[in-house]
Parts: C-alpha cells; sequence; structure tokens
C-alpha cells in the first residue's frame, strides 16, 4: 500500500471533493451517533480538546487548558481568548456549560449523551472557565470531550430542549456548512476560526452515494471526486490496488490505521449457546485468516484480543487459548466433555444493512467452517438492522454480529461499552470482577499506560467465559487521484477526518 507524503508544493486554494457511501444523520451534535454525522461534527465544531495526528492522547483546541483535580472527579479547562462562532456570537463557558446540559437533557436514542454519563455538575466561575465535576473518577473524560460528542454549539441559536431542525450548522471549528442535502454537503472555510487546525484548502464538497458503492467508485474513476473514503468494497479497493488502470488514470490507495473491531456475540442465557462448551468449540474452529483473506480481500486483520492493536492493553487471550487455526479435536473434546453428542444446531444473525454487504458472507463463511468439523449444523441468517436489533433486545438469537468504531483511542471504549453496566451487547454477560473492580479502576487511572495489566486481566476472563469472540480489526482506506495530499494525516485510531490536512499538488 502506497502511504502519500506531504508535498512543499501544496494548492491552498484548491477545493477538495471527497466521496462516501454513509449518509449524515444529523447536523446537530446532540444527536448523530454515526459516522457520516460525526465527520460533519469534527470539522465545523470545536470541542475542548481534540486528537492531534496519530495521537491517542488529546490537546487543547478551543481550551487555553485543561487540568484533573481532586482525584480524576474534576475536570478545569480555561478557554482560548476571543473564540467566534462562524454566525459572529462569542464562544463564552456558558455556551459550553449549555452544550453538555443540553445533550444530555435531549438524550437523544441516536447521540451521544451515553459518553457524557459521568458528569455530575457543570460550572462556569468567569466567561472563560468552566469545571466539570463528575460522579465518579474518570480519567477517559478528557478523551469522551474530544470526540463528536463534545462539540461546543452556540445556546443563542440551538433549542435548549430538542433538535435544530433544516439542516443548519453553527459552529467554531475550521470550516462552515454552506449547505446540505441527500447527496451533497458544502463546507467553505471558516476564517475567524482559532484553534490547532492548519487548513489547506479552500473548501470541500462532500459528496454522498449512500450505499451505492458501485458509483462512488465510478465517480472516482472518471475523476468527479478527489477522494473516496468510507464506502468502497474490500474487492474493489483490492482491485484498484493492483490495477493497471487505476495506476495509469493516477489513482493510489492510502492505508491507514484503524481500530475498528467486529465481535461474534454469544447470549449467554440462550439454551445452546448459553453452554459454554458451545462457545469454546466454536472458539476453536472459527478460522480468522481464512475468513479476512476470502471475505475481505485482506483489508482487515485477524483479531485475537477485545482491544485492537495500537491501542493500550491489546493483547493476545484469545490466541493463546484457542490458537491461530482450527482444532477440531478440541472442540470435540470440549462438547463430549458437556455430554453433548449429536451436531449442534446453530443460526448465526446478520445484517448487512449496518455492517455492510461483505458480513452476510463472513457469517456464512463461518457457519460453513463450523460445520466443515462435521460437530455442527449451522445457517445464517441475515435480516433488515431495525429487526436485527429488536430481536437481539428480545433474546430471540443465539449468535450475532457487532462491530464497533471506537468514539475515541482508549481501552475502555473498547470495554466499558461491552462488558460494564447497562452494556451494548445485550447478551446477559455480567462479571462481578470486571462491572465492580477492573472498569472503575482503570476509570480512576489518570496514566493510561498503567492500565495495561488490568486490562490484560479483563482480557483472560472473557477469553476465559466466551461472551464474544474477537473477529477482525479493520485497516483504514481512502483512495485518491495521485496529486491530493494529506490523506495520511486523516486515516488513524480517532477516527477523525480533518479536512484542513487535505490539499492538491500540481
Amino acid at each position: 500500500m502506497l502511504l502519500l507524503t506531504a508535498c512543499s508544493s501544496q494548492g491552498s486554494d484548491s477545493r477538495m471533493v471527497v466521496g462516501m457511501s454513509d449518509d449524515i444523520l444529523a447536523t446537530d451534535p446532540a444527536s448523530g451517533y454515526d459516522p457520516g454525522s460525526w465527520l460533519l461534527f469534527n470539522n465545523v465544531f470545536q470541542s475542548l480538546l481534540s486528537f492531534p495526528p496519530g495521537a491517542s492522547t488529546p490537546v487543547p483546541e478551543a481550551a487555553e487548558e485543561c487540568k484533573f483535580s481532586d482525584g480524576s472527579k474534576t475536570y478545569t479547562c480555561t478557554l482560548r481568548d476571543g473564540l467566534k462562532f462562524s454566525n459572529g456570537n462569542s464562544l463564552t463557558s456558558a455556551d459550553v456549560k449549555y452544550s453538555f446540559e443540553r445533550t444530555i437533557r435531549i438524550n437523544d436514542p441516536a447521540g451521544p449523551a451515553p459518553l457524557l454519563s459521568t458528569i455530575s455538575s457543570i460550572s462556569t466561575p468567569d466567561d472563560e472557565t468552566v469545571v466539570f465535576r463528575l460522579k465518579v473518577p474518570d480519567a477517559t473524560f478528557p478523551s469522551k470531550i474530544a470526540s463528536g460528542g463534545g462539540s461546543i454549539v452556540d445556546h443563542q441559536v440551538y433549542p435548549e430542549d430538542s433538535l435544530l431542525e433544516g439542516g443548519e450548522a453553527v459552529g467554531s471549528g475550521p470550516y462552515k456548512l454552506n449547505s446540505i442535502d441527500k447527496g451533497k454537503a458544502v463546507f467553505s472555510v471558516y476564517s475567524g476560526y482559532q484553534g490547532t487546525a492548519e487548513v489547506k484548502n479552500s473548501g470541500v464538497t462532500l459528496e454522498l452515494f449512500r450505499g451505492n458503492q458501485q458509483a462512488l467508485q465510478s465517480a472516482l474513476e472518471k475523476g468527479d471526486v478527489d477522494i473516496a473514503y468510507r464506502g468502497l468494497s474490500a474487492k474493489a479497493i483490492a482491485a484498484l490496488d493492483t490495477s493497471s488502470t487505476a495506476e495509469k488514470g493516477g489513482i493510489e490507495v492510502v492505508q491507514g490505521s484503524s481500530a475498528e473491531v467486529q465481535h461474534m456475540v454469544f447470549n449467554v442465557d440462550d439454551p445452546v449457546v448459553g453452554k459454554l462448551a458451545v462457545r469454546k468449540a466454536i472458539a476453536y474452529l472459527v478460522d480468522r485468516y481464512a475468513l479476512v483473506s476470502e471475505v475481505y480481500q485482506s483489508t482487515a486483520a485477524p483479531l485475537y484480543s477485545v482491544i485492537p492493536v495500537g491501542i493500550t492493553g491489546h493483547g493476545t487471550s484469545f490466541f493463546d487459548t484457542y490458537g491461530d487455526s482450527p482444532k477440531p479435536k478440541q472442540a470435540k473434546a470440549e462438547l463430549r466433555d458437556a455430554g453433548i453428542a449429536d451436531k449442534v444446531k446453530l443460526t448465526l444473525w446478520s445484517t448487512p444493512s449496518r455492517y455492510g454487504p461483505a458480513t452476510d458472507d463472513e457469517l456464512h463463511t463461518i457457519a460453513d467452517q463450523l460445520n466443515q468439523s462435521g460437530l455442527f449444523d449451522a445457517r445464517m441468517k441475515s435480516v433488515p438492522f431495525d429487526e436485527y436489533e429488536k430481536g437481539i433486545g428480545e433474546g430471540k438469537y443465539g449468535i450475532y454480529v457487532k462491530g464497533w468504531v471506537p468514539d475515541y483511542p482508549d481501552p475502555d471504549n473498547f470495554t466499558q461499552p461491552f462488558f460494564g453496566e447497562g452494556n451494548v451487547l445485550s447478551n446477559n454477560y455480567d462479571n462481578e470482577e470486571i462491572v465492580d473492580r477492573i472498569i472503575p479502576r482503570t476509570s480512576s487511572m489518570t496514566d493510561r499506560a498503567s492500565t495495561r495489566p488490568q486490562y490484560m486481566k479483563l482480557q483472560d476472563i472473557v477469553a476465559d467465559q466466551l461472551p464474544i469472540l474477537p473477529l477482525w480489526q479493520g485497516k483504514q482506506y481512502a483512495v485518491a487521484h495521485e496529486n491530493v495530499r494529506g490523506l495520511q494525516n486523516c486515516l488513524d485510531t480517532s477516527t477523525v477526518f480533518r479536512f484542513w490536512e487535505l490539499s492538491t499538488a500540481y
């Protein structure tokens, strides 16, 4: 894979056209928890802190300085002088307080309010100071508010108890949203922006292909878009990377790091996979290498850890316990020792409308792998996302798939949502050691590197009890014309696609 490098002949007056197949589901930061919406939030709104390219520790952005006190239970930020929203209104600590309290109060089902659940109260001693008092020590709080969930809005524009309608977005970030519809969003540079970003273009047009991967690829090849980001199929990326036509046309595949993961989830109350022996037999039989090569054309990597590569706490608990290749003898032994002599009948549930069309192929491949052992009678069944989520919530599915794109690059975001109280998996798994000790302990540790032993312990517990089985970690790709610069600063584990880094060379 070719990684583009910076070039001195960047065109600062160039307008970039980016194509993606995701929708933008929200323009109000109190709603929208999807990649398209957060792409907009990260470029139009400021947060108190932000992630520099390639970094997992946030730095001040709208803030001049932030710091903890009171054992990670109080977090105080001082704002930069003279901040203004793109409509000319001043941005003060009152707007920061209003933004967080508004998101929590609205509590939109599709919004980021859960990220802010540790906030107890917010005070503003003066126009440039905001003080967060937390319910419990939360060392991950800076990372949470550096995400799209920490976007600061104008209290004079955004309604107190409802979402702002009409597709308007008023922020203080590097860009202004000029217009948006189902097919396109147009952004211009906000000249009054004050922060860490250095804008290298004159604006960005975001073309939305709404799931039509072929149309996105065609637009790239025709030169209608400069960059294809999010949405090209694994097959298309692999083909473009080796295509002589693409090479002649000056099209290059750019690979960056990613912390996107996918897990197979087991409902531990299910009459079949509720039996640990069944789950262990599955863990011994799944061939991740075949999965990522056959289904994902090696645009993903096998994952043997709850916490992915590149994030503090990554380990190899599942590799150490179940190995990296199918072990039918061990699988059979697990089942027979549990008194299971007949083939185990299973349905693996999938939903391509949320996790991509390859998800059906993935679950079908896993079913085939299980069946080849002679120990299982497995099949894949695919349903629309709404039906899928309802079925999971009602406990109808024994095995299903869950993908995860992190909100922030910290091990907490790969563990607390899955194993903490009220977790997002709905698989009836509860472990007292994890919930009552490991998660609270790691949440209070401001030195994130020192959390590693605790997260390794957590992963050993999960590998032994198998509420989930990690499958793969994604690789992040964009495909662009060869004159595009700056993409390497847009593809990292923070998942922030930084419009301001993009430019063209002449």
